[in-house]
Parts: structure tokens; sequence; C-alpha cells
């Protein structure tokens, strides 16, 4: 399945994206838009996040991105990614990668992998597409994990059974999915999400994330439907 990313993004965006893809082919490596924009894309919802994964060295790919674009690149090395900010637009790049957790609610140790890897560490299911943008394959949506299915049934669906104990704040984000997309937690996910709550695996992330997802809610169309929806969980 091939979109037109034309189509999709006003033109200032859609010749960035085309000059990423460019500059992949040049360095001989695989780059794909990712995640929420992916997802919004084919709901035909208007978002213009730029988030790429690169199959390779992502900060040394922003880096020779930013040779042409002259903007403001913000390198963070630990995590693997970058940001590149060009004129009021920001451009996120991140290192495909593979994650491990050695403890509940813990940072992931994270090491280089492929596209696969990296779609497979996303929240949920809607959320693990990525689309190339290499020229052979532009447009081409990446569908590893039936997302684009989940999508059509407008499903909610965690990506695997331990997810919720890598990062309960992912309960968060389902809740806030559910309700913006109105979309339905699918039974499974539902499932893991009370017995994650129940083992006290919230009680686990430092109070700063905690807020931080509180206050996601808070700036959502709906917050008391998100506020009802995470206590009808429990």
């Amino acid at each position: 399945m091939k979109v037109d990313l034309a189509k999709k993004f006003p033109g200032e965006l859609f010749n960035i994206i085309k000059l990423i893809g460019k500059t992949a082919d040049k360095e001989d490596i695989s780059v794909y838009l990712v995640g929420g924009p992916v997802r919004d894309i084919l709901l035909n919802v208007p978002d213009y996040d730029l988030d790429f994964v690169v199959e390779g060295d992502g900060i040394r790919f922003a880096e020779v991105l930013n040779e042409t674009m002259k903007g403001e690149l913000k390198k963070h090395r630990a995590f693997k990614t970058a940001t590149l900010c060009y004129k009021d637009i920001r451009i996120d790049v991140v290192t495909a990668r593979s994650e491990s957790y050695k403890v509940p609610a813990a940072y992931p140790d994270v090491k280089p992998g492929k596209i696969k890897e990296d779609l497979f560490r996303r929240d949920f299911t809607i959320n693990a597409m990525a689309m190339s943008v290499n020229k052979k394959n532009f447009g081409e949506l990446v569908d590893f994990y039936n997302g684009f299915k989940d999508l059509k049934k407008r499903l909610i669906r965690v990506m695997h059974d331990k997810s919720f104990i890598d990062d309960p704040t992912r309960i968060f984000r389902a809740v806030r999915f559910s309700v913006r997309l109105n979309f339905r937690i699918e039974p499974r996910t539902r499932h893991l999400i009370k017995k994650a709550i129940l083992n006290g695996l919230l009680g686990e992330v430092n109070r700063g994330r905690i807020k931080k997802e509180i206050e996601a809610f808070l700036k959502e169309k709906e917050p008391l439907k998100c506020l009802e929806t995470f206590s009808s969980l429990i």
C-alpha cells in the first residue's frame, strides 16, 4: 500500500520529506516517517509532525541533512536521537533501535536495530506503522503488526503482554488515544491494564512522569472523559 504524501502535507513540509528521502538515498540508508503522523495520515487527520526513524546512525544522518537545511541541530547522544529546527518546523530523527527493560517502569536499555524492531518497541499497533521516504518505496506503508487492520476496526491494541510492565505510563496513553480517536480498547489490552494497575505498577513510576501524563489528560479536548475512562479500567 502506497500513500500520496504530496496530498497529505503542505508544500514546504512535503519538500522537506522529499529532501530527507533524497539524503537517505545518497547515504545509502533506509529512512521512514513513523508513529503518530502515519496513523493520522491513514485516518485523514491533519498531522504535520515530522518524526523519522533511520536504519543507521540517526545523529550522523541529521548532521548530513543539516548541511543542506542550515537549521538548528540538537543532539541527544545518550538516546541516539537528534532534533533539527528549521524556521518554525521541527524534525525529530531517531536511530532505529530495540529496547529492553531490566525492571518495571525503568528507563530502557537501547541498542541499534532495524525498523521492525523499532516499531515493536512502540506502545500500540496503530502507532507501530511507518512509511518509507526513500525514492524506491516512497510513501509505502510498513506494517508488521497489523496496525492498519486495528485502525479500520477502531481498536487500541497493546504490542505485547509485557508492555504495561515495561512502561506503565502506556496505560494513560491508551486512555488518551481511546478518547481522542473514539476507539475502543480491545479486551486483552483492557485485561493487561487492569492487571498492571492492581499489581501496583503505576506506583513504580516516578511522580514527575505521572504528573506529566495527568497534564496530558487535561490538554485533551475531553479531559473529563479521559478521567472517566481511566476510572472505568480499574
